[in-house]
């Protein structure tokens, strides 16, 4: 792509002209390191545009490490035996949740496997006792990551106020999700954020890089997410695990992933994207932060034997993934954390748009965005 070119649709950007799925594959498609580089400063230039200098951080609580499904990537595959495995109580993630939220955090985010003692047996009280006990204790928003569920229960999530649904697809590609997500359905994942949506909560979805996805399949992905217009939208790099299929595969350039962070935000330049610790520590903060994210997310306090997802282990006892060390990054880069309130304002708007949006649909259907219509 000439410089020309590139100028061009930066420039667009900038205008709140968004890339089309051409332009999105030639964004991705860059390899030189000043093209790469001006796409990430202008993502920081839009981030600006719509958040200003402020960032949202959100506590992770990985509650059970126990899983029903056979995820080709995941260290917790049901079949894994290298992987730790433990359930917290409600009472160890009531305490865990109240520190976080000491600590200042915008939000709790609990996330599980598909835990046979709870989707098997129907036993979802755990988590709807876990998440009311999050919300009195703390007085902040809940995230909830428990894999695929009935639209009965998403709707219960709703009705306790929980605020957020999180389900990543990993791609838009069905025939690759069949090799990653191992005896799973594609559109039931899309079907279960979309009901979530209309329950009135805000939806994540999420991409992971080096799976042995093309440039075209990450740009649909954008695409998908923009057009189904998900929240929260991120991206994350493979780490290969052992006793995985995925275990021999090489770990994609960080460079990839920074590039599509950057893209997601040309794309939806009024979403939360987020930077994440659980990929490369607290060491692999800035440069996604230079690539326009605007949320921290898996920030895991020591001392409460909990493991992070793609790294079970990096930095969490060593203190490197709380708060204050985040400071020490983003005060270093002219960056600074936005008040709790400024978080629950953008919240609040989210879903009083997505409820008007909601409303159109039902009298205006429109087609959830597949990439085989834009081929």
């Amino acid at each position: 792509m000439s410089q020309h070119r590139l100028s061009d649709i930066l420039l667009k950007a900038i205008q709140g002209v968004s890339p089309s799925r051409e332009e999105t594959i030639q964004l991705l498609s860059l390899e030189d390191p000043a093209s790469i580089q001006l796409v990430m400063s202008t993502a920081q230039k839009v981030r600006r545009q719509h958040f200003g200098n402020r960032l949202f951080m959100y506590g992770f609580i990985y509650l059970s490490t126990y899983c029903r499904n056979h995820c080709a990537f995941c260290f917790y595959r049901k079949t894994n035996k290298q992987s730790p495995r433990y359930r917290k109580n409600l009472a160890e993630v009531e305490g865990i949740a109240c520190g976080l939220a000491d600590s200042g955090v915008h939000l709790i985010d609990l996330t599980l496997g598909e835990d046979p003692l709870i989707h098997d047996t129907g036993n979802f009280h755990i988590l709807f006792q876990m998440i009311e006990r999050v919300k009195d204790e703390t007085g902040l928003p809940v995230m909830i990551s428990p894999g695929v569920v009935s639209e009965e229960i998403l709707q219960h999530f709703a009705e306790m106020k929980t605020d957020w649904y999180a389900l990543y697809q990993e791609t838009h590609n069905s025939v690759l999700f069949k090799k990653l997500r191992i005896g799973q359905s594609f559109e039931d994942r899309n079907k279960k954020r979309n009901a979530a949506r209309r329950a009135g909560m805000l939806v994540e979805d999420g991409i992971l890089l080096g799976v042995g996805e093309t440039i075209s399949d990450r740009a649909d992905s954008i695409m998908a997410m923009k057009q189904n217009n998900v929240d929260q939208a991120r991206a994350m790099s493979l780490v290969p695990q052992p006793e995985t299929p995925a275990a021999d595969m090489p770990c994609p350039s960080r460079m990839i992933e920074c590039l599509c962070i950057a893209v997601m935000r040309l794309a939806m330049p009024d979403r939360l994207i987020p930077a994440s610790l659980d990929v490369d520590g607290i060491k692999g903060l800035k440069m996604r932060l230079e690539a326009g994210a605007n949320v921290i997310t898996s920030i895991i306090p020591p001392n409460n034997r909990l493991a992070g997802v793609s790294q079970s282990v990096l930095d969490i006892e060593q203190g490197l993934r709380t708060v204050s060390e985040v400071k020490k990054v983003i005060t270093a880069m002219g960056l600074t954390i936005a008040g709790g309130n400024v978080y629950e304002s953008w919240m609040a708007k989210r879903k009083e748009m997505t409820a008007r949006r909601e409303h159109l649909g039902s009298l205006y259907p429109s087609q959830t965005y597949s990439p085989d219509l834009h081929p």
